[in-house]
Formats: C-alpha cells, structure tokens, sequence
C-alpha cells in the first residue's frame, strides 16, 4: 500500500481536517494537515502524490498489485486513522507513506521515520518486519535517490520516533519516509523536477521489491 501524504483539497477544508481522530497508545492528533511547500510554492501534497503514481507503476510493471490510500491529488483527507486502517488487511504486505519534510533551509536529504516502540496491535513479528522494510528502501534511497541521508535531523536518515499515526496504529509492516526537505533549495529542485521525482520513485520502488524478494 502506497500512502501519498496530505491531500489537495485539505486547505480549503480546514474544520474538518483539524478534527481530532486516534493516534495511537491513546493520543489523539489532528485527522490531517495541509503539508508544506518548497519556498516557490510547490506543495507536498502535489509531490507527494506524483511520487507514488510513479512506484506505482513500477511496482505493477513488476506484478506487484497496489493500492492507494487516496484515489487523486483534490480530495479531503483521509484522516490518519483511516489510512492506517486500510492498510491494516492482512494480505498487504508492506505499507509505505510518501512525505516530504518543511524543515529550516540549512538542512538537506532524506529521512525514513521508524516506531521507537511497537505499533499498537502489532505483533512483534511485524515491528521487526517494519524495521526490515525502512532498512531496505533507506539502503536504495542512499544508493540512488539523489538526496543524501538527512543533515539535519535523526541520524544517518533514519529518525526513531512515537508520534506518528501511520506508524502507531500499523498492524503490517509500514515505514514513512520524508523524501528531503521542501525549504532547502538543493531539495526543492529535484522535489520540482520531473526527472528528479522519477530518480527518487525509481529508489523507492527499488527499495520495496527489495523487501518483498523480487
């Protein structure tokens, strides 16, 4: 399951994407949030989505069915509990988010997110699996993405956190990934061009037939 982060049509329904929804070990966050932009205006959402479309098709040039958390770049949502919940079926094999990060502009590359303890649900089996699917698509970001492991937070592009719904309330195997960082320039460029989107899907889908064995 591929998770494109954000969704267009979130800033113009702002009530409804600040509703509070569970997050996991009893938290509640806000159901979704508008994501960030580079300094010229290119939003997460639009990146975010053209990315996955692009794994996607990799993915199923190789047989791999996909599915999608959000079916287009103008909806609403859905909340960050829905998305962990459709990826909670037992015949998804791995469950990967695609973000990018808003960080200050000093700080360049990529990051992939992990659980610092295990996801509410998860077996332990699945956490080790979690683990082993971030280690897989961290290992083909570095080698050909074209970001380089993060500068500015985490360490070595992994950064191990519990706040993340996607992750606390994952039941399969899920990492989240924040594929440079919009404020940074060296970023935003490739973020904003099509064949640096493309070297960055190419990595990510490399990363995912890696951990499926394929």
């Amino acid at each position: 399951m591929l998770n494109p982060g954000h969704d267009g049509g979130n800033a113009s329904h702002t009530r409804e994407i600040n509703r509070l929804v569970p997050a996991g070990y009893g938290r509640m966050k806000a159901c979704d949030t508008t994501g960030t932009t580079t300094n010229a205006g290119y939003p997460e959402h639009a990146f975010n989505w053209d990315v996955a479309l692009r794994v996607r098709r990799l993915l199923q040039a190789q047989g791999i069915r996909v599915i999608m958390t959000r079916p287009n770049d103008t909806g609403v949502g859905p909340c960050v509990d829905r998305r962990a919940a459709i990826g909670n079926h037992a015949y998804v094999a791995a469950v990967v988010s695609i973000h990018a990060d808003g960080a200050p502009s000093s700080g360049h590359g990529f990051h992939v997110n992990q659980d610092s303890r295990r996801p509410q649900g998860a077996t332990a089996a699945v956490a080790r699996r979690s683990r082993a699917l971030g280690r897989a698509v961290h290992d083909a970001l570095a080698r050909s993405s074209g970001l380089v492991p993060s500068t500015y937070i985490g360490q070595n592009g992994y950064y191990f956190r519990d706040d993340l719904a996607g992750l606390n309330l994952a039941t399969r195997p899920a990492t989240f990934l924040e594929l440079g960082n919009m404020r940074n320039a060296g970023d935003a460029a490739r973020q904003s061009s099509r064949s640096g989107r493309a070297r960055i899907a190419r990595a990510i889908a490399a990363g995912i037939l890696a951990f499926l064995g394929r």
